[in-house]
């Protein structure tokens, strides 16, 4: 993990011992997708990266200049990645089955967001989805969630 995300975690969560350090750690594997999600089709569109936001926002109970600095420190950590093992492999130990769909589901979000699902955004959910061994059936299943929630915040 880079030492900024770990000092963002210190600092501004207050993380202290293994048990805190290895839930940011997952919490940031998360953030890190959604941020790979968000820039997967060439450029993060401002509804895209507010997406994400909110569900840094919503997951981690952040504010927003926490939430935004955490998806910038999650940002750099994918891109630097070389592939997704390292983020699927500790959502894969630490979430169960509701929690996996949900990701997936904030990942069908974020896609959504700018009005536009390019093959390139639905080929990373879906390899995510495998490699988290979330089942077809839930990965339609968040996907209906998704759209249903982005229908009911254009009701708002």
């Amino acid at each position: 993990m880079l030492k900024a995300i770990a000092d963002f975690f210190e600092r501004q969560l207050g993380g202290s011992g293994a048990g805190a350090r290895g839930q940011h750690t997952i919490e940031l594997a998360t953030a890190a997708l959604l941020a790979e999600m968000a820039r997967i089709d060439g450029e993060i569109e401002p509804a895209e990266r507010e997406a994400a936001l909110k569900a840094v926002r919503e997951k981690l109970g952040l504010s927003a200049a926490e939430a935004d600095q955490l998806f910038d420190l999650a940002e750099q950590e994918a891109r630097q990645a070389t592939d997704y093992f390292q983020f699927t492999s500790l959502i894969n130990r630490h979430f169960d089955a509701d929690q996996k769909m949900r990701v997936i589901e904030l990942m069908w979000r974020v896609a959504m967001a700018d009005g536009d699902i390019d093959a390139h955004e639905r080929h990373l959910i879906r390899r995510i989805a495998d490699l988290i061994h979330v089942p077809h059936a839930d990965f339609v299943h968040a996907q209906r969630r998704a759209q249903e929630s982005l229908g009911d915040a254009a009701h708002d």
